[in-house]
């Protein structure tokens, strides 16, 4: 399925083809024959029966464009599904059609079909993430030693390592995703209920029922139908809203590390319609882009939880766009990201350069700390605030009187050595890659 014109930088091709009518299409076909193949194994229905709707299900040539249209009348696209998928089976055998969706309701195929389409969406995502804090991991062992401004409210700040840097983004990412991952894993679970959540329609047999057709469709059976119940899914969503807030902060700060007076990262990039000089930071915004949309979507979800009795009127039929959009967004910037960091190229001489340009005034704080011992932290400040106004720190410490008097000379040769003021950094670097 190609991407539509209009949703080509909020989703990408993989995720798109996830939620094609195709896709979803087979995703509730495969309900409809995991149910028969479970009621005949049962004896509820003739195996005959459940062979018959299989291969009517398996046989394609439906048509979504009238269920789309027909499903208006109902507020459920599986009146129509149903309706197409009897007459497919009379044309082969009149009789198995009368078990088209036998004792099942509307909810139970569209809540299991999304579970179904989640639980593909699961391993696509996992397999972006797994590459993308791979080469997040590999960046920052390549970079422990890299030095680079830290930077804070945007303006410069004592010295980090972009390795250091790189294992933030590695630990964030990898947070963001346990969530997601285990939100995902509590809420692909079947949906069988009934007509009210209690499958009556089955007499004693129901529970047995169920316990076949999570077997079927290989889905963890639950303690009891959740139709009226969207937590699961609403811990899901939240979740890919935190993990693509993650994302988009990584992406952020490439963006920003991208603009040429900085010039310390750059990904391969985009071109300009206008400016054929600039390389836009093209995947960034495409993450960004994912990560703006999503928030707002979360909230559409949670606005909807509040379900009337046992079947909503309307929170319900809101939700598997809402779904299906925060999925593809998440799936569209984990991916994004990916590519982006793989590519990323890192400019070590330009951040000791970018470091160097501050004439040591993002050590003031360390030659604060040095004074500050002997005259306390007032007057400490305030040498080195007259000192930086005049020249660069460690030239203005040798000059300033006070300063020179108080402060050992390598202390002053010393001041403005980034290696030297790294504090823990290198620790907390491998704390966050796991490794300590």
């Amino acid at each position: 399925m190609a991407v539509r014109l209009i949703e080509c930088l909020t989703t990408d091709a993989e995720f798109s083809d996830l939620f094609s009518d195709e896709s979803v299409l087979d995703a509730m076909l495969r309900f409809e024959a995991g149910l028969a193949w479970a009621q005949a194994r049962l004896g509820m229905i003739p195996a005959r029966a459940a062979e018959a709707i299989a291969e009517a299900a398996a046989r394609g040539g439906f048509d979504t464009a009238a269920m789309a249209r027909e499903a208006r009348d109902s507020a459920t696209v599986v009146i129509p599904l149903v309706k197409q998928l009897t007459a497919r089976v009379e044309q082969t055998d009149r009789e198995s059609a009368g078990f088209v969706h036998f004792g099942a309701t509307s909810q139970d195929v569209i809540d299991t079909a999304l579970v179904l389409l989640l639980r593909r969406a699961r391993g696509m995502m996992a397999a972006h993430h797994d590459r993308l804090v791979s080469r997040l991991r590999q960046l920052s062992d390549e970079h422990r030693g890299t030095v680079m401004l830290a930077r804070t409210m945007l303006q410069p700040a004592p010295p980090i390592t972009f390795g250091y840097k790189a294992a933030a983004w590695f630990a964030g990412c990898n947070r963001g995703w346990g969530r997601v991952a285990g939100r995902l894993d509590e809420a692909i679970v079947l949906q069988f209920g009934g007509a009210s959540g209690t499958l009556a329609a089955y007499g004693d047999a129901g529970l047995a029922l169920a316990s076949q057709l999570a077997a079927q469709l290989e889905l963890p059976l639950p303690a009891a139908p959740w139709h009226a119940y969207r937590d699961g899914l609403a811990a899901m969503v939240a979740a890919c809203g935190v993990y693509t807030g993650t994302l988009a902060k990584v992406a952020r700060d490439i963006s920003l590390l991208m603009q040429p007076e900085i010039g310390e990262l750059s990904e391969k990039g985009g071109d300009s319609s206008a400016m054929p000089n600039k390389r836009n930071p093209a995947g960034c915004a495409l993450v960004l882009a994912a990560a703006t949309r999503v928030p707002a979507l979360v909230a559409a979800f949670l606005n909807g939880m509040a379900q009337e009795n046992e079947r909503a009127a309307g929170g319900w039929q809101a939700e598997w766009a809402t779904v299906s959009q925060i999925v593809q967004a998440t799936g569209s910037a984990v991916s994004t990201l990916s590519q982006v960091i793989s590519g990323l190229s890192v400019d070590a001489a330009r951040m000791r350069s970018n470091l160097e340009a501050t004439r040591g005034s993002v050590f003031a704080e360390k030659a604060s700390m040095l004074l500050a011992r002997k005259l306390g932290r007032s007057r400490a400040q305030a040498i080195v605030a007259e000192v930086l106004a005049e020249s660069d720190l460690r030239e203005g410490l040798a000059a300033n009187a006070d300063a020179a008097e108080l402060l050992m000379p390598e202390e002053i040769a010393n001041i403005d050595s980034a290696e030297d003021y790294l504090g823990s950094a290198e620790t907390f670097r491998r704390r966050l890659l796991g490794e300590d």
